[in-house]
């Protein structure tokens, strides 16, 4: 994250809150998947349900993830024709794409509210034996999407208004990582890490 950026610095702490969040279900499907794997051998006993919790799981981790990785700036750039132009030509691309992932979250959440509508108005339940209804964990997904859209536009109006007043800034927060940014990441210590350690 850059920490200059007001919006970001703002939002970062409930997109880390929700990537925990992910990676904690994701372990817990790892003791889920391991118990299932040595019950089967060992016990010929199945808990039943893994492989559906596991998709679930996953859709939640990505949904919860997608906040964390835009205001980190990891999603995938093509940087090779954005170094090569001029800095007014970056920050209208910078704008057009921060305006693009806007767009694009906001159709993910508005299709993810309109399955989870259809969920709750037909009592939909999975086609597993456990019957789940669809709603319960269509409701965790469309909360990361919804947050994940709100995030992606709230980055794209703040981008349009540096686009007025500050183009320097605007491709220093919304343009691709440079050289120098990654590798002050990889290289400065955390400030929360313990002073022996560093050392």
């Amino acid at each position: 994250m850059n920490a200059d950026n007001p919006v970001s610095r703002a939002l970062m702490p409930i997109a880390r809150l929700l990537a925990l969040v992910a990676g904690y279900l994701l372990l817990g499907l790892a003791v889920l998947v391991t118990a299932e794997i040595l019950l089967r051998r060992f016990m010929n006993f199945s808990l039943q349900g893994g492989d559906e919790f596991g998709g679930y799981v996953l859709a939640i981790l990505a949904a919860f993830g997608f906040s964390y990785a835009l205001l980190e700036r990891a999603h995938t750039r093509v940087e090779i024709l954005v170094e090569r132009v001029s800095s007014r030509t970056q920050a209208v691309l910078n704008l057009v794409a921060a305006w693009c992932i806007a767009f694009m979250a906001s159709f993910m959440a508005w299709r993810a509210h309109a399955a989870l509508s259809e969920s709750i108005e037909f009592h939909s339940l999975s086609g597993t034996p456990l019957m789940t209804p669809l709603w319960q964990p269509q409701i965790v997904w469309f909360a990361g999407l919804l947050f994940f859209a709100v995030t992606a536009t709230v980055l794209a109006v703040h981008a349009t208004w540096l686009s007025v007043k500050d183009r320097v800034r605007l491709n220093r927060f919304y343009g691709v990582k440079t050289l120098d940014e990654i590798i002050e990441e990889e290289t400065v210590p955390s400030l929360d890490m313990p002073e022996a350690v560093v050392k």
